[in-house]
């Protein structure tokens, strides 16, 4: 085995000190698949409730009408997240339009956005209008507040409590980190932060950015009081075989309101053709719990690795798991470079391409991004990026399969130990 990895570039010393942490972690790693089973017996259950046939998974093309696999789909999402209905469309371009999708539909000129759990992804700001942006909600008269955490990462009740007013329409609240190096929210912390909202104000709609957290817990945060749960079909969902799309799942009348904002007024989910992908969007969210269960060792991987190599990892080497990223302080561009050089050597796609730091639309500052991926952009994928500021932490997330994840974290390894950078 080591020979294979010497092929592959990775050094003595890295394959035994990689060896080394994963001798800890094979107990973590079962529970990690016991989740995995539960999952995928969640999603077969599903699938055979709505009685899938092979004729679901063609698709249709011009308007879309009777795509029996789309809606069949959609039932099955629907059920998976215990809602009264789902959106899960082709259409969607990214994580960032459902979410665009989900707040425009619910929201009009007066009404105010709330986010209880601070500032959220950096491509919100042009969405919400924190930085001024064509088409915000800004410019639509939709106000928008914030309450950041407290420093231990708790909520702070008393500031939500306050921030609320008549206005408050709808609360947004982002179960990752994005590019910061706060907790990410379990299902359980989410319900509680659902449950003090509402009783603070029952009409308010609450809405869950679930990007990189489906199927890593038994419970999704539609289970816990969620209105709208919001993802990306080219993240966990998907299973690295959907070639593009994303879900909103959610109440019957906010699901309505985004489709109405997706096609057209009059039209709403009776129209959107599915052009072929419904095998792939089938068959990914068959795939995505062992999907996502790869991605989580890779993760608790990563964690043990770097933190035994001294640096801050955000979750910490022990900590219990609500996402499939993981974030690594590493102090230095040359770090950050270097760790995204590693994980594109890894990739099974553009290997030898050298990913570089860049304006990338949508942020405040150069970003690098490394990933070799069979769908553009998937970061259910090996795949790692970070902003070029401050404390320099990497973010990765990814792998189709575990042991794909763990050649790309020791890749990492090797770029930074080459350069001096990581001492094991």
């Amino acid at each position: 085995m080591k020979n294979m990895y010497n092929q592959l570039g990775i050094s003595e010393a890295v394959c035994n000190y990689s060896d080394r942490m994963l001798n800890n972690l094979e107990e973590r790693f079962k529970v990690i698949d016991e989740v995995a089973e539960y999952n995928q017996l969640k999603v077969i259950a599903a699938m055979q409730k709505n009685k899938v046939a092979e004729m679901h998974l063609s698709g249709t093309t011009g308007y879309g009408y009777n795509d029996d696999g789309r809606e069949t789909l959609e039932h099955i999402y629907a059920d998976i997240f215990e809602t009264e209905d789902a959106l899960v469309r082709p259409q969607i371009t990214c994580g960032t339009h459902a979410l665009n999708v989900a707040l425009a539909a619910n929201l009009r000129p007066g009404d105010e956005l709330l986010s209880p759990v601070g500032k959220p992804y950096d491509t919100m700001d042009e969405i919400i209008g924190i930085r001024p942006s064509k088409g915000s909600l800004a410019e639509y008269g939709i106000t928008y507040s914030q309450v950041d955490l407290l420093e231990d990462g708790s909520f702070d009740y008393n500031g939500i409590k306050n921030a609320i007013n008549e206005r408050t329409k709808l609360v947004t609240i982002q179960r990752s980190k994005g590019y910061a190096t706060r907790p990410t929210l379990s299902v359980e912390r989410i319900g509680e932060l659902i449950t003090f909202i509402k009783s603070v104000k029952p009409d308010v709609i609450c809405m869950v950015d679930n990007c990189y957290g489906e199927f890593v817990e038994k419970i999704e945060p539609s289970q816990v009081g969620a209105d709208m749960v919001v993802g990306s079909l080219i993240k966990n969902p998907g299973g690295g075989l959907a070639p593009c799309g994303g879900y909103i799942a959610g109440r019957k009348d906010c699901i309505e309101q985004c489709a109405y904002r997706l096609t057209s007024p009059g039209l709403g989910k009776e129209v959107g053709a599915t052009l072929g992908v419904n095998r792939d969007f089938y068959q990914g969210l068959f795939l995505a719990p062992t999907v996502v269960a790869g991605a989580l060792k890779g993760a608790i991987f990563a964690a043990n690795a770097y933190e035994k190599a001294g640096f801050r990892c955000i979750p910490n080497a022990t900590e219990e798991r609500f996402d499939i990223i993981q974030a690594v302080e590493l102090g230095t561009k040359e770090g950050l470079i270097a760790f995204c050089k590693g994980i594109q050597q890894a990739s099974p796609v553009d290997s030898f391409v050298t990913p570089e730091p860049w304006a990338m639309p949508g942020y405040d500052s150069d970003v690098i991004m490394a990933a070799g991926a069979f769908i553009s952009g998937s970061s259910i994928e090996l795949s790692a990026d970070g902003p070029i500021r401050e404390p320099y932490a990497v973010y990765f997330q990814g792998g189709l399969t575990w042991y794909h994840a763990k050649l790309g974290i020791m890749m990492s390894m090797q770029k930074m130990y080459e350069k001096g950078l990581l001492k094991i």
